[in-house]
């Protein structure tokens, strides 16, 4: 049991700490590298140092009943989330991309109320997801008065549509026929969603665009952390615990990331903290806040009635 709790406590570090400095890394990595290029690359290598581990760690394989989960994961985490995150980090600030991913456990909750009908909303839980709806749209208003680039809405536009990728992927995870070993499954999500990214760059021409030689060291560290710790390390942790702890309460790590996201942000990149990504971070939180704390009341009743979760 205790080991158990140490390898949970472990699995939420890792999407907590390293998911939080994997935008600095992105932003770092789309320098030199098209974003969408970049995505593929890692998601592929990674997959494939996940696939093999696999191999030496399980006998088990993947059914033909496994291939079209996987590959719809694949789309929903890397294709849509991961892409578009990467192609908008080349215009939006690391800190203020983690802030619009803060959302996610809203998305995640309303998914879960709609698709799987297992998720109670109250009053409590209706207004957070109204305040956490209203602190984006005043924070994508706030940027778009203060710039003039249309790329920079369009940009944090798409980090919300991606965050919404990720929530419904999430979701579908809990019920979708997947290999029981959770680094296979990752690894194949990687793989499968890899292979999407970089069909989808190529048709974009981003090859036109890639220069081996102009690849920066910076861009170079940027995704070689994302490859090992961004997608090996966190990403497999996160697989591990959806299958061990509910979503909601996994989806908390956005409280924590864009905190380390705005902290790495002004520490290393110069990024400024403006009093309009103080305010939306902290109305954001609180509305998370607000829908965690309505669900766990649920979960508490239901509990007590001797309902099981």
């Amino acid at each position: 049991m205790k080991q158990q709790k140490l390898k949970i406590l472990l699995a939420f570090a890792a999407i907590y700490i390293i998911w939080g400095s994997t935008y600095l890394a992105i932003r770092y990595a789309v320098e030199t590298i098209p974003p969408l290029m970049m995505i593929g690359i890692r998601s592929i290598t990674a997959g494939a140092i996940l696939y093999f581990f696999s191999r030496f760690k399980s006998k088990e394989k993947i059914r033909r009943e496994n291939i079209l989960p996987l590959f719809t994961l694949g789309a929903l985490f890397f294709l849509i989330g991961h892409g578009l995150l990467a192609w908008a980090q080349q215009y939006v600030p690391s800190g203020m991309a983690a802030v619009l991913v803060t959302p996610e456990p809203l998305w995640i909750m309303g998914i879960e109320w709609f698709y799987l009908k297992d998720t109670r909303v109250k009053l409590r839980g209706i207004l957070g997801l109204f305040l956490g709806f209203g602190g984006v749209v005043y924070l994508i208003a706030s940027t778009t008065i203060s710039t003039t680039s249309e790329n920079n809405f369009l940009g944090s536009a798409l980090i919300v549509i991606g965050t919404l990728s990720w929530g419904v992927g999430a979701v579908y995870s809990r019920v979708a026929n997947v290999p029981k070993s959770p680094v296979l499954s990752s690894g194949m999500e990687l793989i499968f969603g890899g292979t999407l990214v970089l069909i989808t760059s190529f048709m974009l021409g981003e090859q036109s665009q890639f220069h081996l030689s102009q690849v920066s060291l910076k861009s170079f560290f940027g995704i070689l952390y994302l490859i090992i710790f961004g997608s090996v390390i966190a990403f497999s942790a996160y697989i591990w615990l959806l299958g061990r702890t509910s979503v909601t309460r996994i989806s908390t790590h956005t409280y924590v990331n864009p905190v380390i996201a705005v902290f790495l942000g002004w520490i290393l990149a110069n990024e400024q903290i403006t009093t309009t990504l103080l305010i939306s971070t902290g109305i954001i939180i609180i509305s998370v806040y607000l829908v965690l704390s309505d669900q766990y009341r649920n979960r508490k009743n239901k509990t007590g009635e001797g309902v099981r979760n």
